[in-house]
């Protein structure tokens, strides 16, 4: 496990101020795959795993680790096969595949390991957002060893306009034609959200700081941006989600955080799964967007008190 490289100098806190870096180290999965996974030192509390979403990056969520540590818990994160500075899966570097859904559990494992070779102290508690809150669940699903769970705008079904979801399920059953697969998926291309979407109407965060913050790190480190998903990454999504939805959650304690304005996932079917908890909470942040914890630093603080509360009850 080599030392790799951690970006402690775009880290911000939403305001401009600088945060404590992580360290971060270079994973190998058991496919060959390298992937980049970060740690962010705690008082012995426990361990909070946090799985970010689709074309996120650990440095990201600086601020979200910080106050976590201060908190006392250990936290580690990494970049998921195909993004940030993990290896990227294609000869395009700007598109996000993956050749199985499935394979993310591999980096899971990877991370596992990692703890375990760290002695980092459990109960381990998991933070999941959008893409990670879909990866994380199938963690659970399969046994990973998580005491409670948070979940923000979480990956169990993606929002198409009316009508569209049909085509999407027709164009994604053709993933396994290579020349298919590997393509972007309609209405997408290289081009990264962050750095081609207005400020006004986007839909990922009304704070106007930490928008600025993400376009930075983008425009900073090149290799954090990524574009649009190929059909065989939507292809996997859409049958992974599937199943997630068909098979029982896991009886441990969880919330579920949701922006009133929620625009990249399926609110309504987030909802029916997650009713189905036998420990969940859900909460619904009025006015906020996708990314709840990429709003101003009132909100952020708000919902991670709630995780944390969680986290202390169920340790």
């Amino acid at each position: 496990m080599d030392e790799a490289p951690f970006h402690a100098d775009v880290l911000r806190d939403g305001g401009g101020a600088p945060l404590a870096p992580g360290r971060a180290v270079w994973l190998r999965t058991d496919d060959g795959v390298r992937v980049r996974a970060a740690h962010w030192p705690g008082a012995g509390a426990g361990t909070v795993l946090l799985f970010n979403g689709r074309t996120e990056y650990v440095e990201k969520y600086g601020a979200v680790a910080s106050a976590l540590s201060a908190g006392g818990w250990h936290v580690v994160s990494l970049d998921w096969r195909g993004q940030g500075l993990s290896d990227r899966l294609l000869a395009d570097p700007m598109k996000g595949h993956v050749a199985r859904f499935a394979d993310y559990q591999r980096d899971v494992a990877a991370l596992a390991g990692w703890l375990g070779v760290m002695g980092l102290p459990r109960p381990w508690h998991l933070i999941g957002h959008s893409m990670g809150g879909a990866i994380g669940l199938a963690a659970m699903q399969a046994g990973l060893p998580i005491a409670s769970a948070m979940f923000t705008g979480p990956m169990w079904a993606i929002r198409f306009p009316p009508g569209v979801r049909p085509l999407a399920r027709a164009i994604a059953a053709l993933r396994g034609i290579p020349a298919v697969g590997e393509a972007y998926a309609p209405t997408t291309g290289p081009e990264s959200y962050v750095l081609t979407a207005p400020f006004e109407g986007n839909a990922l965060t009304t704070d106007r700081e930490m928008f600025a913050m993400m376009q930075e790190q983008a425009r900073e480190v090149a290799r954090f941006a990524l574009g649009g998903p190929t059909i065989g990454w939507l292809g996997e999504a859409l049958a992974a989600m599937a199943t997630l939805a068909a098979a029982p959650p896991p009886p441990v304690p969880a919330l579920c955080v949701l922006g009133s304005d929620e625009a990249i996932v399926d609110a309504a079917r987030v909802r029916r799964l997650f009713a189905r908890w036998p420990a969940g909470r859900l909460l619904v942040r009025e006015g906020m967007r996708h990314e709840v914890l990429m709003e101003g630093l009132a909100e952020r603080e708000r919902v991670l008190g709630e995780a944390m509360e969680m986290f202390a009850r169920a340790g």
